[in-house]
């Protein structure tokens, strides 16, 4: 004879895997209909990475953000490149049951409150700038930078007035190479668009090649290994890259490789740079809209052609040198603020770069 609170058990128990299984299955279907979305449906503008709750990561899932219009939402994450070593595909059962519930929490946040938190928090903001002073950097040919007094002081008004002239080359410092600068009849320093000099960036850390061999050049290789682990470079991406030469600012000797000035030190200038073959593959293969480096130049120090400047600058892409606290950034999910000095008909010009970490 069965016993009834056994057939009771078992009742409540297929009940429950039913239900549990159903779950399962919506929670594959919804996840199976999510896209994998790398421009905005909004505006097609291109979108970015950012932080996403625990669950969402754990489903394969990430928050993507668009810069230009707002939009905030959720999207699959695209294939890795080839060669790529891909995550488990396990995902977690107790994850799938609460997708839907974590699908509507984050879609419901408006879009402004990401960019209000972006911009309510200082410790969101990192400063890429070194300042100018009389320690300030300079290329061996170029002068230096000079800051004079002209007031200073309390005035017969009662009130405190000072004012200053200041004289600086424009490639010095933290500074833009316009793509005039190699390129003639490409962009001058005020011809850059803006939407050229904001938004997403990526790292390219290759800090570790630079250790043993001061004179290193990042090649295409690099720039493949680091869409290996992260993905593709998306259209419209500033490109940072991390050489950790950074630390060595502003020891002259250290940073430049030799103390001298003038046409006699470029021969003795020794620091990394960025290599013809990557430079040539990020003109070819990806279409980016601006490129950084923590060195004195994106041609490493020995160059005398500086191939990387002209195929760059013909493709007015411009440059970011002297970029300072890269190692504060992540690899990925930054957003970069760089706005030069306007200079008319420039070739280049101080650089004020911060970047937003969300």
């Amino acid at each position: 004879m069965t016993d009834p609170e056994a057939t009771d058990s078992l009742i409540v128990l297929v009940l429950f895997a039913t239900v549990l299984l159903r779950l399962l299955l919506v929670g594959l279907v919804v996840w199976a209909l999510i896209p994998r979305r790398r421009t905005c449906p909004q505006c097609s503008e291109i979108t970015s990475p950012v932080m996403a709750p625990l669950a969402l990561r754990l489903l394969l899932l990430e928050r993507r953000w668009c810069m230009s219009c707002g939009w905030d939402g959720v999207a699959r994450k695209s294939p890795r490149a080839a060669g790529a070593s891909r995550p488990a595909s396990t995902i977690p059962t107790a994850s799938l049951v609460l997708l839907t519930a974590a699908l509507l929490f984050s879609a419901c946040r408006p879009a402004e409150d990401r960019v209000a938190r972006m911009f309510a928090s200082s410790a969101n903001w990192v400063d890429l700038t070194h300042s100018f002073d009389e320690h300030t950097i300079y290329w061996p040919t170029a002068e230096p930078f000079k800051l004079e007094m002209v007031s200073e002081g309390m005035t017969p008004g009662g009130y405190y007035y000072s004012a200053a002239n200041f004289a600086a080359a424009e490639h010095g410092g933290t500074h833009i190479d316009a793509p005039v600068h190699f390129a003639k009849g490409r962009h001058t320093t005020d011809q850059i668009p803006v939407t050229q000099l904001i938004g997403a960036a990526v790292v390219v850390d290759v800090a570790a090649k630079v250790t043993s061999n001061p004179d290193y050049r990042v090649v295409a290789a690099d720039l493949q290994e680091f869409e290996a682990r992260h993905g593709r470079i998306a259209d419209g991406t500033i490109v940072l890259f991390r050489t950790g030469w950074g630390s060595r600012w502003p020891e002259r000797k250290a940073y430049l490789g030799t103390e001298t000035t003038g046409a006699a030190a470029v021969p003795q200038l020794h620091f990394p740079g960025i290599d013809s073959t990557a430079a040539r593959w990020l003109v070819a293969e990806r279409k980016v809209d601006a490129i950084g480096i923590d060195t004195p130049s994106i041609d490493y120090g020995q160059s005398s052609t500086f191939d990387v400047h002209q195929i760059l600058f013909a493709a007015d892409i411009p440059a970011f040198e002297n970029v300072a606290n890269l190692d504060q950034l992540p690899e990925t999910g930054a957003f970069v603020v760089a706005l030069p000095m306007k200079i008319a008909g420039g070739t280049g010009g101080p650089l004020r770069i911060v970047a937003a970490i969300p």
